[in-house]
Order: structure tokens, then sequence, then C-alpha cells
């Protein structure tokens, strides 16, 4: 289901992939990672994250 695949806001995304919310607005400026604006919030898919950091290593 979407919902239990999304997370709102970088503190979210920093918690789930291991950084600080700091490293996960740096990522998105630099287009390194998948997000959803919607205003000015930013949102995550879980999936999307993983998939992002599997094929970065």
């Amino acid at each position: 289901m979407l919902a239990d695949d999304l997370l709102a806001g970088a503190n979210a995304a920093a918690n789930f992939i291991g950084v600080t919310p700091r490293a996960v607005y740096h990522l998105v400026e630099g287009g390194r990672l998948p997000v959803v604006r919607m205003g000015k919030r930013l949102y995550f898919r879980k999936s999307e994250l993983e998939r992002a950091f599997s094929t970065a290593a």
C-alpha cells in the first residue's frame, strides 16, 4: 500500500536511511535522492530510497 511506503519530511527520510536531515536536503538539491514535492513539504517512498542506496554502493 502506498501509505505504508510513504515518508513525510526530511527528518523521516533521514531516520530511515541513517543520515542527517541536512544530508537529505543536500542529496535532494543535487538530484541524487528521489522526492515528491507538495508545496513546501517533501515526501519520499521507502522503496525508492532503498533502491537509491542499494545501487549507490
